[in-house]
């Protein structure tokens, strides 16, 4: 157990420091984490506060005693410090913050496994579903109400060996346009079963070639196969330029990026839309006279995969469900997303997915009894034992109650697609439960260019046709919700405590003049370390504390404290010191990379992850389309607190620690340019803070972002049905103006 540091133990403490180093526990993937909290080897003096190396050629040891040193042993130190003082080097590694994610998610975890193991009969069983069909349709935001004409048209015809194609677009929503390709065999004559084919990220969509062969391979066994553009994929720009030819964002995951997180600040998630256009296109079939309504089934992969298994989950109507590389353990999930596919997707990432108790074997509790087959890669970065540990809970529900034969999982030794392996084992299970004869082999297949199978003259829907944006439908979607809907801040916040502070220590003292700056650390939420700054002028008594919010943290301070008003920061978790000096940057963030002359056209390619350090490149680390800080946001998401109210908890945490044991009478806190929210929000929600320069309660304003279809923001504002909250709050206390913020 720590001991508490009284005040006149700083040196001791600072001391000690020196001589014992930090130690870090490191646990859990990737094989590569690293040691330490963090921090950059040239502030290795500033941000430890305990000895360190002068610019020149001296090293500071036991306060404030200089000891000369040659410059070739000043050399050696100099590079030594950073390791022994626990420093971690650039690169990927598990930080503090990710683990207690992981924790977290794990505890969760857990308690859902024993939920499920509490099932004994088919009764307690579907009650079970029913539990989990409900929270699924809640935290996606439901489903429209209506199933409105879908006004369908066949813009063209395209002859192949023993099949054909239609080029289809129909409105899964008034004047929401969906363009599909539907592939039709020759024979035999009647109804045959059908296959929704979902598509996973590619900016070609529909026609992307592997999903082409994908669908001719169906048609050619007797299915009628109808593959759809996914919003934001293919002829579903919703932000492209027509002058350049190109979206504002890249067509893989970029846009599903800018969609989903305004899905959710109105509450909603980018899933709700995605799932009504297939089942949209389930009732499309449903109006084919070459369709057995009995036998329809569903399959894709990547985000295809996402798609097979939610809108399989959530539509009876569909026999068969097939996802591929999509299905894994979500704590596995995220252990790794940061280092193997740093694409933030929002859809991926439903709130409350794990902290509800459903995760991946929760969705597909949902398909039972009906067939379910999931395909896998075991070097695909969507973990491959979580793939198989959810589908042994699963297949037990199935085994356990007579439906043995209508589960089934592949695993193909390689990496991210939907191999011809895995294929020729999906495709058996589902002639076996369609009663289709097995077919033959499967081989390559002929495909076409992307401008043979358009549905639209120039290729996009929102150049053609008139109609509306995805953007558009999420602000209606607020508006519909509004009126019955009003979130208050502080009892948002409030749902869960705050976690409580368990030790802290002392961690140098630096002096000039008469300005004094305090280092504390301290221990919270079973493993979370803040380094606190506390910047004060020595004077009789403690003066009150302006909370300076930033995300640079404790790097940010360069204001002088005054008589009465002295400064305290910190590093939020994943901020400062905690923040992991690596890139997670992909091609779908035109703003941070430059994509080659062609767009990523395979899945695999789509992954341009750069395992720099990013400290050249902030922007990178809080990018809101692939950051690390994005990838923790999701990652909060889906275990139930958001980032943003962890960022609060942190606020309150250091205003406790001012009043006690620092002693600060008054606490009022202040936010610099993008943390002008944060400040304004924990002014709102913690009692006994004031609002001080840059608090205004109008930034809590994010019913602004969606009225305005407004497309990127500061992914730490990430507040699940943050445009309900309600509007007010106190105004900003005029502080001196030393301590005003500037941006």
């Amino acid at each position: 157990m720590r001991v508490r540091a009284a005040p006149g133990d700083l040196q001791l403490r600072r001391d000690q420091r020196h001589l014992e180093g930090p130690r870090a526990r490191v646990r859990g993937p990737p094989a590569r984490a690293l040691r330490g909290p963090g921090a950059d080897p040239q502030r290795a003096v500033s941000r430890t506060g305990g000895a360190g190396l002068q610019h020149h050629d001296e090293a500071v040891l036991a306060g404030r005693v200089r000891i000369p040193l040659r410059p070739g042993v000043a050399k050696v130190i100099t590079l030594l410090i950073p390791l022994l003082l626990g420093a971690a080097p650039e690169g990927p590694r598990i930080t503090p913050y990710l683990r207690h994610q992981l924790d977290v998610a794990w505890a969760q975890d857990d308690a859902r496994r024993a939920r499920f193991a509490a099932v004994s009969s088919e009764a307690e069983l579907a009650a079970l579903q029913g539990e989990l069909r409900d929270k699924i349709l809640d935290l996606i935001g439901g489903l429209p109400a209506e199933r409105t004409p879908l006004n369908a048209r066949i813009a063209g015809k395209v002859a192949g060996d023993g099949y054909r194609i239609e080029k289809v677009v129909f409105e899964s929503i008034p004047g929401f346009h969906v363009t599909a390709l539907l592939y039709v065999p020759d024979a035999p004559a009647g109804p045959k079963p059908a296959v929704l084919l979902a598509c996973g990220h590619s900016p070609l969509g529909k026609a992307y070639p592997n999903y082409q062969e994908i669908a001719i391979r169906l048609a050619r066994r007797g299915y009628v196969v109808i593959c759809w553009d996914p919003v934001g994929q293919g002829e579903r720009s919703q932000f492209w330029d027509a002058a350049r030819g190109r979206s504002r964002y890249n067509l893989v995951c970029g846009e599903h990026a800018v969609l989903g997180n305004l899905a959710v600040l109105a509450g909603a998630s980018l899933l709700r839309w995605e799932v009504w256009d297939g089942m949209r296109a389930v009732d499309y079939l449903l109006t084919r006279s070459e369709v057995d309504a009995g036998r329809i089934s569903i399959t894709g992969t990547s985000g295809g995969g996402l798609q097979a298994a939610w809108i399989g989950a959530l539509d009876p109507r569909i026999a068969v469900v097939i996802p591929s590389c999509y299905v894994t353990s979500l704590p596995m999930r995220m252990a790794n997303r940061i280092f193997e596919d740093p694409d933030t997707d929002p859809e991926q990432d439903p709130y409350g997915l794990v902290s509800a108790g459903i995760d991946h074997a929760g969705l597909l509790l949902l398909v039972y009894p009906r067939g379910l087959f999931v395909a896998s890669a075991v070097k695909d970065f969507v973990p491959i034992e979580g793939a198989r540990k959810t589908f042994r809970e699963v297949a037990a529900f199935y085994r356990r109650f007579g439906h043995g034969d209508r589960v089934g999982m592949a695993e193909g030794y390689h990496e991210h697609r939907y191999s011809l392996e895995n294929q020729t084992e999906a495709f058996a299970f589902l002639d076996r439960l369609n009663g289709q004869p097995v077919a033959a082999p499967l081989a390559s297949e002929k495909t076409r260019p992307a401008e043979e199978l358009r549905c639209t003259p120039t290729g996009q829907v929102r150049v053609d046709l008139p109609g509306r944006s995805l953007m558009e439908l999420v602000r209606d979607y607020f508006h519909d919700n509004r009126p019955a809907k009003s979130v208050d801040l502080p009892a948002l916040y409030r749902a869960a405590e705050p976690p409580a502070l368990t030790s802290w220590e002392a961690a140098g003292t630096e002096r000039t003049g008469d300005v004094v700056r305090d280092r504390y650390r301290l221990h919270y939420a079973g493993g979370l370390v803040m380094p606190l700054v506390h910047v004060h002028r020595v004077g009789p008594g403690p003066p009150a504390v302006s909370l300076v919010l930033s995300y640079d943290g404790t790097q940010s301070v360069t204001d002088a404290p005054t008589p009465s008003w002295a400064i305290v920061t910190f590093d939020g978790r994943a901020l400062g010191e905690d923040r992991m000096r690596y890139k997670a940057a992909s091609i779908d963030d035109p703003e941070l990379t430059k994509p080659p002359g062609r767009e990523a056209t395979r899945p695999n390619e789509r992954r341009g992850i750069d395992s720099r350090a990013a400290d050249d490149e902030p922007a990178a680390y809080i990018s809101p389309i692939s950051g690390v800080l994005a990838n923790h946001a999701y990652n909060a998401l889906l275990t139930g607190r958001p980032y943003f109210l962890e960022l609060i908890e942190d606020a309150e945490i250091a205003a406790r620690f001012a009043r006690s044991p620092l002693g600060a009478p008054r606490v009022a806190v202040s936010g610099r340019g993008p943390s002008r929210t944060w400040a304004a929000a924990v002014a709102r929600a913690v009692p006994g803070i004031e609002a001080g320069p840059g608090a205004d309660p109008s930034a809590l304003d994010w019913a602004a972002l969606v009225e305005g279809r407004q497309e990127t923001w500061p992914i730490h504002e990430l507040l699940p049905g943050g445009a309900y909250i309600e509007q007010g709050g106190a105004a900003p206390h005029p502080l001196e103006p030393p301590l005003a913020p500037r941006e």
